[in-house]
Formats: C-alpha cells, structure tokens, sequence
C-alpha cells in the first residue's frame, strides 16, 4: 500500500498555513491593543491640557511671593499656545489610530496607507508630548514663580518634568521604531 508524496504533503502544507494565519491574528491582535492603548493615553494628556487651561487668568500671583516672579501675559498666551497644539496633536493621533484600527479590522487597505496612519500617529504623539510638557513648564512657572528669578522650587520642577519625560520618549521611542519597521511592506 503505497501512499503518494502529494497525500503526505497536503496535511503537512495545511497545517503550516494555519499556523501562518494565526501568527498573523495574534499580530493584529497585538496592533489593536496597542491602538486601544495609545487612544486611552492620548484622553489622559487630554484631560491634562484641560487642566492646563484652567491655569491661565490673569493678574494670578505667584507662589514665591516676590512681584517679579509673577506670571505676566505672555507667559499666559504661551501656555495656552502649546496648549491647543498639544490638544490638536494628541486628537489628530487619536483619530489616525482610530482610522487605522478599522482599516486593520477591515483587512482589505493597502500596507502603506496603514504605515502612514501608525507613523503619523506617533509622531503626532511625541509631538503632542513635548508641547504638553512645554506647556507645563509655563504652568510651573505661572504658579510657583518664573525660572529668570531663579525660584528653586520653579528650576527642580522643570528640571524633574523634563527628565522623567525625557527618560520616558527614550524608553518609548524604540518600540514604536520596532512597530513601524515590522509592519513596514517588504519588496
């Protein structure tokens, strides 16, 4: 009873592509928690440039308590300058992963229309983060006192929220590199 080659290839070929598609579900998988992650950060800064907002009134004084370290007006308008571009950075990569995600689910877009979505919405991320820090700078300085007086309190705030920012971008940065690079069409 002889059994041809093609009989024992057929299981061995099936198997082998159902393992390819669930590899390539367990990626969209893993696509769409981070999407679902990325939006739920993005609400979070949101809610913190809101509070920002609230920030800026004038003739506020200063905790230092010296009249030279009270906020003036520019100090005002730049916070709520870097303020709405943060808002519109952290909206437009909401909705880029928002498109992306359906265009994931639907299966059917091409690679490089969901690569432009995912870069975009990083860098409309980082871009959003380092104008919400910016912004926070000025609030720092609105409440405490401006870093020209040399308030301490005022220069190891700015300095602790720029280093743990800092710090936290580095440790992110790379995994959205290694996302963009394993989801980057190959020829």
């Amino acid at each position: 009873m002889a059994i041809s080659q093609k009989a024992l290839d057929e299981p061995v070929n099936l198997l082998s592509s159902s393992k390819k598609e669930d590899i390539y579900d367990d990626i969209i998988d893993v696509h769409l928690k981070a999407l679902d992650d990325l939006v739920n950060v993005n609400s979070l800064f949101t809610i913190a440039v809101f509070v920002g907002l609230s920030l800026a009134s004038r003739n506020q004084r200063s905790l230092d308590g010296r009249p030279e370290c009270d906020p003036d007006v520019g100090l005002g308008k730049r916070l709520i300058l870097y303020e709405a571009i943060s808002f519109a950075c952290f909206l437009l990569s909401s909705l880029c992963s928002k498109s992306l995600k359906v265009l994931i689910n639907l299966k059917k877009s091409r690679e490089r229309s969901k690569l432009f979505l995912l870069v975009l919405s990083i860098v409309a991320l980082f871009i959003g983060i380092v104008f919400l820090t910016l912004s926070m700078v000025y609030v720092i300085q609105i409440r405490v006192g401006k870093l020209s007086c040399g308030c301490d309190y005022a220069l190891t705030s700015v300095a602790s929220l720029c280093g743990i920012v800092l710090l936290s971008l580095l440790l992110y940065a790379p995994s959205m590199v290694f996302a963009v690079i394993a989801t980057a069409p190959r020829h």
